[in-house]
């Protein structure tokens, strides 16, 4: 604490002089203008231009859904607080394929390497394309959306906006947020692009309409 004191008194010191912050403008679009349905368009045009697969389906179809996106997948991971009726146990495999990361048990790395996920989401901003997920239970901690090589994410139609002015007021800035364009890819090393870098080389967007 003595260090941290130290530092921060040295910084306010140097700032003791500076002129005051200007007023930043605010002039930008802080909301949208399409309705809701050309929203959902423009987040399904988005997110498949970043060659994300996106399906768009009733609650009532959501757990044979998701089945058939894990197809052959030998394991898959849940967070804790993920919906039990999302998931349709009698198309799926026995079980022991399904691991649950919640608190007293959390996967490693190794366990989480080259499996599939499955997630909700908090809000998905069509403009951008990108979907945020907030850590809380249904979403789990970062590391099994980022680590595992598939991800299968649930966005329900309620929870998307057109512009980021309105998905700012639905996340608590306080939690590990991720925020989510398409599959990871990079085009950094001679402009190849490459995917699965530094998140799930394959991506699947489940939009519920009815939730």
């Amino acid at each position: 604490m003595e260090a941290r004191e130290e530092i921060m008194d040295r910084i306010r010191a140097a700032l003791k002089d500076a002129p005051a912050v200007p007023e930043v403008p605010r002039t930008y679009r802080r909301t949208g203008d399409l309705d809701h349905d050309q929203v959902l368009e423009m987040l399904v045009d988005r997110l498949e231009d970043y060659k994300a697969t996106v399906k768009q389906v009733t609650s009532v179809d959501l757990p044979s859904t998701i089945a058939g996106l894990l197809g052959e997948a030998t394991t898959y991971v849940v967070p804790h607080g993920l919906p039990a009726e999302w998931l349709d146990h009698d198309s799926l495999r026995e079980d022991d394929r399904r691991l649950t990361d919640a608190p007293g048990h959390r996967l490693t790395v190794e366990d989480l390497d080259g499996i599939s996920v499955v997630t909700s989401s908090t809000v998905s901003i069509a403009e951008s394309g990108t979907i945020i997920l907030d850590g809380s239970t249904a979403q789990g901690r970062r590391a099994i959306s980022l680590v595992p090589d598939h991800h299968i994410c649930v966005v329900p139609a309620s929870t998307v906006v057109q512009l980021l002015p309105e998905a700012l007021p639905r996340v608590d800035p306080t939690h590990p947020l991720t925020w989510i364009s398409g599959p990871s890819a990079t085009s950094d090393i001679e402009l190849e692009r490459v995917e699965g870098v530094h998140g799930p080389r394959n991506l699947d967007v489940v939009i519920v309409t009815d939730l």
